[in-house]
């Protein structure tokens, strides 16, 4: 009897195991919009550059999910990046010159678009497309625009090192031979 109901308090606990992997898998997935049954307006936008911005990422507006980047491609006429975002009708009052930013969540956590509102009386609509975006920063390239930054100035720095220090022997040199007639 008493292997039975430890058997039982086992299962008990594999199940419950079993349904917090489940929980976590769609916590992790962020797919919490599932089940909902809302419809969705598509709206697009061409960046520059989209980091590691995948299909799947949030988009938010004042950090409150409205929707999912649903596809990303090549715009073939300008060679930059054409992401296309889906967006719950509930949030169908979005002005259309609202703008579209790259955004990365902590320091290094995953990339995700966040809109600005705008001011116009018009709205985006299916098939509207955001003019307004700025594409991601990529953390390689400001380390390298900071580690070529700082070359300069050191060099910027060594340069007016070395003219102070010709400045002040010459004064030196002059102060010495107006000294000794």
């Amino acid at each position: 009897m008493q292997t039975r109901s430890l058997e039982i308090l086992v299962g008990f606990f594999v199940c419950l195991g079993v349904a917090a992997v489940f929980v976590m898998t769609f916590r992790v997935a962020s797919l919490d919009t599932v089940g909902r049954g809302e419809g969705t307006y598509s709206v697009s936008g061409v960046f520059q550059n989209i980091g590691g911005l995948k299909v799947g990422a949030s988009v938010t507006m004042a950090g409150v999910k409205i929707g999912r980047v649903r596809d990303i491609e090549i715009d073939p006429s300008s060679f930059q990046a054409r992401v296309s975002i889906d967006i719950s009708k509930r949030y169908d009052k979005i002005p259309e010159d609202t703008s579209a930013k790259i955004l990365t969540a902590g320091l290094l956590g995953d990339q995700y678009i966040g809109l600005e509102p705008g001011g116009m009386d018009d709205y985006l609509a299916d098939g509207s497309e955001l003019t307004l975006t700025q594409g991601a920063l990529v953390l390689e390239n400001l380390i390298g625009q900071f580690v070529a930054g700082q070359s300069d100035s050191k060099e910027d720095k060594l340069a007016e090192a070395i003219g102070q220090l010709a400045d002040s022997l010459k004064s030196s040199s002059e102060a010495k031979q107006g000294a000794h007639p």
